[in-house]
């Protein structure tokens, strides 16, 4: 049975020199945070590295000693440049081995695709001690090796390797949320918003201000792991916007 009370966390290090020169954009961030939370488990922090062993190992080690699990995507491919495993390795004083099982799904998904060349075997290269993370989307496994999962960079690789993951890792009580809109500015009721948080033990109140058609208006997002705090919070933040003369939106602007 999951810890209910105790916060589970996670992060995330998007590994790639094509997303910090902007050729690419990140879309995993969402998905494996959005993932994360119906598991049970917050995403803390996410880096962003270069294809670099040494940035990719300083991030390595600092993150995991602070979270409960560790993600990264990006750098598993065959090429020169895919050097995520030699990296995380380093990082764990493990050294580099060929998993077998992995050997056996590349050999197997590219019979009728070529064959199995010294390239597409790099993808079957793992931090000693790692077992398999199943992707059914293009043959190469992501690896895990103890709480730390080595992730595809494609983003619907990623869903497919989350997918066969889910269920698996330990967490606590996912976090709900709901979201209301208003036509005001955030700084004309930052104080009702402290207030209502502090008044609702378990609940946290995110404000997204933004501009739009000529007017200042801000969406916000209540954050709880139990439904009836939810609920209570949403009822006294709609009550307290509308005492003020501001129309709510449910569901946001």
């Amino acid at each position: 049975m999951a810890d209910t009370t105790r916060i589970w966390t996670a992060a995330l290090i998007v590994i790639g020199d094509e997303i910090l020169s902007g050729r690419t954009q990140d879309r995993n961030v969402a998905q494996i945070a959005t993932w994360l939370n119906v598991q049970g488990i917050r995403l803390r922090e996410v880096r962003v590295v270069a294809d670099d062993s040494q940035a990719i190992v300083e991030a390595v080690n600092a993150l995991r000693a602070r979270n409960d699990y560790l993600f990264t995507t990006g750098g598993i491919g065959p090429t020169h440049d895919d050097i995520t495993v030699d990296a995380i390795a380093a990082a764990l004083g493990v050294g580099v081995e060929i998993h077998e099982g992995a050997r056996a799904v590349l050999s197997s998904y590219y019979e009728t695709r070529g064959g199995l060349t010294e390239a597409r075997l790099r993808m079957a290269r793992v931090p000693a001690g790692a077992t398999l993370i199943e992707n059914r989307m293009s043959g190469a496994p992501g690896i895990r090796h103890g709480n730390i999962f080595i992730m595809a960079g494609v983003p619907h690789i990623t869903a497919g390797m989350l997918e066969s993951l889910t269920g698996t890792l330990e967490g606590g009580l996912p976090l709900r949320s709901a979201t209301i809109g208003c036509w005001v500015a955030e700084s004309e009721i930052a104080d009702l918003l402290g207030a209502i948080e502090r008044a609702h033990e378990g609940c946290q109140i995110g404000s997204y201000p933004f501009f739009r058609d000529g007017r200042t208006g801000a969406n916000f997002v209540v954050r709880s792991t139990e439904q009836a705090r939810l609920d209570a919070c949403m009822a006294a933040l709609g009550a307290g916007l509308e005492r003020g003369g501001w129309a709510v939106y449910p569901g946001g602007i």
